[in-house]
């Protein structure tokens, strides 16, 4: 049990930490992390409800007759995992990362947001992590150390950077470009994790390959545009 539990937790508890040491200019008091930590662990719970009553939305809408051949079942999967899926676990994360930091006095810089954003995401991804593992075992683990855990901290990534340039263009007054970069900072993460799910689930050797390819494309930009957002880090005065 200690290994599975140690499997399940290391991989996302990492790639935080990586992140956390791509903030040269100051630090995030550990107490406020751990808060983000934990209520992204939490708000596993109202997603997998929030996902329980759009999926009965979802086929309540979609007409019977459409549903019943492949291309209205593929329609119908791509809607699910793109808004039902996406929308309800990026909406989590963003509230558990929104509740103890925007008006936090600790966040005057944009790159927090990136910190918080990973931190609320690699506490999702710990649970969920820690719920697939216990009741499939290690291998599972090891899939999922570099497929869907990476995919919720590089979500948690873009979701926090825009969350970072909202609460400067709130400082500044900026209202249209504050509430234009909190949309973004939920809908991008739901693009990115929705495909991700979609083309996951898919019982087709075309999008086995097209799986890996997707996650090597994102891994690559994620990096890259964490380097970037590092070293542009402005102060939000």
């Amino acid at each position: 049990m200690t290994l599975l539990l140690a499997a399940s937790v290391i991989p996302p508890l990492f790639l935080l930490w990586k992140v956390y040491q791509m903030d040269q200019i100051e630090k995030e008091p550990p107490k406020l992390l751990l808060t983000i930590f934990i209520l992204g662990m939490i708000s596993t719970i109202p997603a997998g409800l929030l996902e329980m009553v759009g999926q009965a939305i979802l086929v309540s809408i979609l007409p019977e007759d459409f549903l019943a051949n492949s291309f209205g079942t593929t329609v119908a999967n791509l809607l699910m995992y793109l808004i039902v899926v996406g929308g309800a676990e990026e909406l989590v994360k963003y509230l558990a990362m929104r509740i103890p930091t925007w008006r936090n006095r600790e966040f005057n810089y944009v790159f927090d947001g990136v910190i918080y954003g990973v931190t609320s995401a690699a506490g999702f991804a710990a649970l969920e992590n820690i719920l697939y593992v216990a009741d499939t075992g290690l291998l599972t683990a090891g899939i999922r150390a570099w497929t869907a855990i990476p995919l919720h901290v590089t979500a948690g990534l873009f979701m926090g950077h825009y969350y970072g340039i909202a609460k400067a263009a709130d400082r500044y007054g900026n209202i249209e470009v504050r509430n234009k970069m909190l949309r973004r900072s939920i809908l991008i993460p739901m693009l990115i994790h929705g495909i991700y799910d979609f083309i996951a689930t898919q019982n087709n050797e075309m999008f086995i390959l097209l799986f890996y390819i997707y996650i090597i494309i994102v891994d690559i930009f994620a990096y890259r545009s964490l380097i970037k957002y590092a070293r542009q880090d402005i102060a939000i005065n």
